[in-house]
């Protein structure tokens, strides 16, 4: 995802910054947060090692379950549940600034949502 809003990475957390990468599983439990983001990198690469073309065995089911991207509300919740996850993540730290010296966070721009966001691509990950 792109954060399309300005000055939110205040804390200077997000080595992506404004991408974010969060890996989320199909029941929508963080498995890795966008702080994680070499283990996520890691995971795409160790999934896509010795890989050169799209794997029918994974691309097929994801066609016929969302019915060729036209049925795409459980990955919409799935989305929204990652994005969800960086607010949490983001407002613990703005609570845990409260409590260092330095200076807080808490009281500047925040993520609110959805709307702070554009997809830019997604990852299905199947068990095969």
């Amino acid at each position: 995802m792109k954060n399309i809003n300005d000055d939110i990475d205040v804390n200077k957390q997000n080595a992506l910054y404004p991408f974010y990468l969060v890996y989320v599983d199909y029941e929508g439990e963080v498995v890795v947060n966008h702080l994680k983001v070499k283990k996520i990198l890691d995971v795409l690469r160790s999934g896509c090692k010795g890989k050169n073309k799209p794997i029918k065995e994974v691309y097929r089911p994801f066609n016929k379950e969302t019915r060729d991207g036209k049925k795409m509300d459980k990955y919409s919740r799935l989305l929204e549940d990652a994005i969800k996850s960086i607010i949490d993540v983001n407002q613990e730290s703005d609570i845990d600034s409260l409590f260092s010296s330095g200076g807080t966070t808490a009281l500047l721009d925040s993520i609110k949502g959805l709307d702070d966001f554009e997809l830019i691509s997604f990852v299905v990950i199947r068990k095969m």
